[in-house]
């Protein structure tokens, strides 16, 4: 077989973004594929982004209140079946295992999808008064959703995520928790991951089986498609009513809690790769990267001084002071140039270099890994220079994401412009719609695009027009987009 990771030719994401992405996740190191169908490996760099996204995420949530506990990967099958929506949601996708030790089970189990069923029944037992909510619990777990089509951190059998799950004695409690969960992905990922999502509601088609009501991040990526970022549900009481969750309110009355489930997976690290990316590779937003800067020792004609590598050991112990994640490559025995492009190809976002010249001069080069701008500044400015240019980084990069968005939405009025827009290069898609299901299901079997969010925006606004698919009154104005 051959070896991935000794081929260098790199696709242009310009001329086949999807071979460019496959071609840098497995050369940048980010993944492997795995001997299990549909999975893949998270190699050392991809996770360490993963637990960068962890460690921004937890304590906001902490602060919240919501507290982090571990439920069984393995839920009996007739925990799925109470909830009828819910398995009928997930039942293609459900891994179940009915052997084990050698025998047969008498009850099969299901390898976690999502936990809410298994939760929910603990939570009935965690549930009796009033003062026992609000109730906000969450996981940092695997999860598996059987796929017959693999793309690498977007779609896998076996993904990684955090699920939130809370309980609160009123509907506008819950519902507040659901946006608010909201806001932390929309918080994360403009002022982390420097993408500009579209945030809304999902139709009733696409919300989450069994909620009240989906709230979504949609990410546009350069391909004009749409990429489920993250969503939160408002569950309202239909979960604690079939697993009973029930409390005696201030009253004495017996009443089933309201409840919000939310969630963030790996595909993250796929919408960061897709949007970022260039033809060189990689590019890691600065406060998300596993290594924020890199340093470079430049060699002489006699090889590495020992003067250069301490003149560059001291940048790093700067750096690291300053709580920044730097690098040291003093490999001199490979090419400048072959270094250079290993860093661009996994995107570190500046990249200092220090020769003879550096040390003389008491000074720092340094490249931008966004606009590939060069440069130097002088060492004792070494942090505020580089916290400069690490901020700088993440607004052009978060600029060039909102510049994307708006360039890839069209408003569309009319079935044929919609299905024009679509006919070579994709696009969101901005049109009055009736509402009607039927007449949603028929745009998707025709144009494979589906409801992707109705905009907080357009909530309060009445759309006038009719329906671009079907003619019929139109209520508002929402987003379609073909997705991955």
């Amino acid at each position: 077989m051959e070896n991935v990771f000794e081929k260098r030719h790199l696709t242009k994401k310009s001329e086949n973004i999807s071979e460019w992405y496959n071609d840098v996740v497995l050369q940048a190191g980010l993944a492997d594929y795995a001997e299990t169908k549909g999975c893949i490996i998270f190699r050392p760099y991809s996770y360490a982004l993963w637990e960068r996204i962890q460690a921004t995420l937890d304590p906001w949530f902490k602060k919240d209140g919501v507290q982090n506990a571990y439920f069984p990967l393995l839920i009996p099958y007739h925990l799925l079946k109470k909830e009828k929506e819910h398995v009928e949601g997930f039942s293609p996708e459900l891994a179940v295992v009915t052997k084990a030790g050698g025998e047969d089970l008498a009850e099969p189990l299901v390898v976690r999808p999502t936990s809410e069923t298994i939760m929910y029944q603990t939570f009935a037992k965690w549930v009796q008064s009033y003062r026992d909510l609000p109730l906000k619990i969450n996981q940092w777990c695997n999860i598996v959703r059987w796929e017959k089509r693999t793309h690498p951190f977007l779609r896998t059998t076996e993904f990684l995520w955090q699920e939130g799950h809370t309980a609160h004695a009123t509907a506008d409690e819950a519902d507040a928790m659901a946006k608010k969960a909201l806001g932390w992905y929309k918080k994360f990922y403009e002022e982390y991951a420097a993408l500009a999502p579209y945030v809304g509601v999902k139709s009733a088609s696409e919300r989450f089986a069994g909620a009240e009501e989906t709230y979504s991040i949609e990410v546009i990526v350069p391909d004009g498609k749409a990429l489920q970022a993250a969503t939160s549900h408002d569950l309202a009481d239909h979960f604690s009513k079939v697993f009973e969750i029930e409390f005696l309110d201030e009253t004495g009355r017996k009443v089933n809690p309201h409840q919000t489930s939310w969630g963030l997976s790996t595909r993250a690290i796929g919408g960061i790769i897709l949007v970022h990316g260039d033809d060189a590779g990689l590019i890691m937003p600065p406060r998300l990267a596993p290594v924020q800067v890199v340093v470079l020792t430049v060699a002489g004609k006699d090889g590495l001084s020992a003067e250069v590598e301490s003149y560059a050991k001291n940048i790093i112990d700067k750096l690291e002071n300053v709580g920044l994640r730097a690098a040291l490559d003093v490999n001199v025995k490979q090419s400048l140039g072959y270094r250079i492009n290993e860093w661009e190809l996994k995107g570190v976002p500046l990249r200092l270099e220090v020769g003879a010249r550096e040390v003389k001069e008491e000074k720092v080069a340094f490249a931008r890994r966004d606009t590939l701008a060069k440069g130097s500044f002088d060492k004792k400015d070494l942090v505020e220079e580089v916290g400069d240019l690490l901020d700088n980084v993440h607004a052009e990069l978060y600029a060039r994401s909102l510049k994307l968005k708006k360039d890839l939405t069209k408003d569309v009025a009319t079935y044929a412009d919609f299905k024009a827009a679509l006919a070579d290069q994709k696009y969101f898609l901005r049109a009055p719609w009736c509402e009607d299901a039927a007449c949603e299901a028929k745009v998707k079997e025709e144009t494979k695009a589906t409801t992707r969010v109705l905009e907080f925006e357009e909530q309060g606004k009445t759309a006038k027009e009719k329906c671009f698919a079907c003619g019929a009154p139109a209520k508002h104005r929402w987003l379609f987009a073909q997705s991955y």
